[in-house]
């Protein structure tokens, strides 16, 4: 049971992956091509993704997903996790795409996979096993190879695109550490409904969701749809699931597989030429895989 959990979570965090490379690439046609608000986008990405997740956890639970309110521990820690996580992670990345470009805004949020494993060890007190300097190692040089093809000029951006970058790293990292605790307690639905919903009316009073910036065609509302439903609903769900059977530290790491799926959209629907060198960083993220799914055997 242990081993076919472990493989239920490793699924899990790489369809979350697919989808948030996917959804990337597509917020940066929202931003850059119909030049719509990043504001307006992530308010109306985590309302959204919010209500369509409570509505199918209330026909599947009914008023049991407002018991989550009643404890004050839980209220402090959702408040938390929706203001803060959701909210961070979320508008710190689209910014950075917004300010740069999905390529340049992915690698600098996959520095949150080191600060989270660089956060466990410190709080375990303990050095790096070489596993884990392994996995952490081939995450970054994979993914620096795939959206720079090994030359550092090309991560030559503006001063925004790289603070809110950093950011976004330091985003990823408190969203997968901070709502552990409530995502034993209540489950992913619950948590991340109810934390999409709080931070987006957080948010609203930022830039409110009737302000529209941009131009708008059907192409944007099939965007915006999948950014919403797939990009947002079904990979953040899809992300703290995974949690429950795998490790934070592993988790974070296995999402780098996102850079792949954005580079997979760019050759499917761009054109994109996919060299030796794309390859060469592919490799190494599909061997951060396998290097967190050795297990130990126990002796008999």
């Amino acid at each position: 049971m242990a081993v076919e959990n472990r493989r239920k979570g490793i699924v899990l965090v790489l369809l979350a992956a697919l989808f948030w490379g996917i959804s990337g690439t597509v917020s940066q046609y929202l931003f850059q091509t119909l030049h719509m608000s990043t504001e307006w986008v992530t308010t109306m990405r985590l309302l959204a993704g919010g209500l369509i997740l409570l509505t199918v956890a209330y026909r599947q639970q009914g008023s049991h997903i407002f018991h989550i309110w009643r404890q004050k521990v839980d209220i402090l820690s959702l408040l938390i996790f929706g203001i803060i996580g959701m909210i961070g992670v979320q508008y710190t990345y689209l910014a950075a795409i917004n300010y740069g470009n999905a390529a340049t805004a992915t690698v600098l949020q996959y520095l949150g996979p080191a600060i989270v494993t660089a956060y466990f060890i410190a709080l375990a007190k303990r050095l790096p096993t070489v596993k884990e300097l392994l996995a952490v190692g081939f995450a970054l040089f994979g993914t620096f190879l795939l959206v720079t093809h090994g030359n550092v000029n090309s991560l030559s951006i503006s001063k925004e695109a790289f603070i809110w970058g950093i950011l976004s790293a330091f985003g990823l990292a408190f969203y997968t550490i901070q709502p552990i605790s409530l995502l034993r307690r209540w489950g992913s639905m619950l948590v991340v409904g109810w934390g999409m919903l709080v931070g987006g009316i957080a948010f609203s009073f930022v830039h409110a969701p009737w302000k529209f910036e941009g131009e708008w065609h059907i192409s944007g509302l099939f965007a915006l749809a999948f950014v919403i439903l797939f990009g947002t609903v079904f990979a953040f769900y899809s992300y703290l699931e995974s949690i429950k059977y795998l490790t934070p530290t592993e988790t974070s790491l296995l999402a780098c597989a996102e850079p792949l799926s954005a580079a997979g959209t760019s050759v499917l629907f761009l054109g994109v030429a996919f060299g030796w060198i794309d390859w060469l960083g592919t490799f190494f993220i599909l061997a951060t895989i396998g290097v967190l799914a050795i297990q130990k055997k126990k002796p008999s």
